[in-house]
């Protein structure tokens, strides 16, 4: 008995997980939607061009996170975290080339955050490569 009670307690539980990420997974889709009307009528409003970046990433849709991140990278041309933000963008879509070249440029630019970079997965892509690994050094160096 008190077996099919803690089954029926961990149901609950089990059901609780499934609502909250069912509820979570429903705003980041209503924030999608949400900041693309406003991008319709204000294309340029780099704020909300971060949050959507954001959000378009964390649902996979990598591909709109890239140009999200260009069109970032065009308005504020010497932002170093816009720049960063494109490397992940191609380090996520296995461009390892652009994405090596892209932060390095961050970096050029002033991006700074060395343990971030570390522990960034968005940039698992990159990590073992040997260009990446001579950034950190610079970087350190800095």
């Amino acid at each position: 008995m008190a077996s099919k009670g803690k089954k029926s307690g961990d149901e609950s539980i089990s059901t609780k997980g499934a609502l909250v990420r069912s509820s979570e997974q429903s705003q980041l889709d209503f924030e999608i939607e949400f900041f693309d009307g406003i991008l319709k009528r204000c294309p340029g409003y780099v704020d909300v061009l971060r949050a959507q970046g954001n959000n378009l990433t964390l649902k996979g849709r990598f591909a709109e996170s890239l140009q999200i991140d260009k069109q970032l990278v065009h308005l504020r041309p010497h932002d170093p975290l816009a720049h960063y933000n494109l490397a992940c963008s191609f380090s996520l879509l296995k461009k390892g080339d652009l994405a090596i070249k892209t932060l390095r440029r961050a970096i050029e630019l002033g991006y700074r955050d060395l343990r971030y970079m570390r522990e960034d997965r968005d940039l698992d892509f990159i990590r073992k490569d040997a260009r990446f690994k001579q950034l950190l050094k610079e970087l350190e160096s800095k």
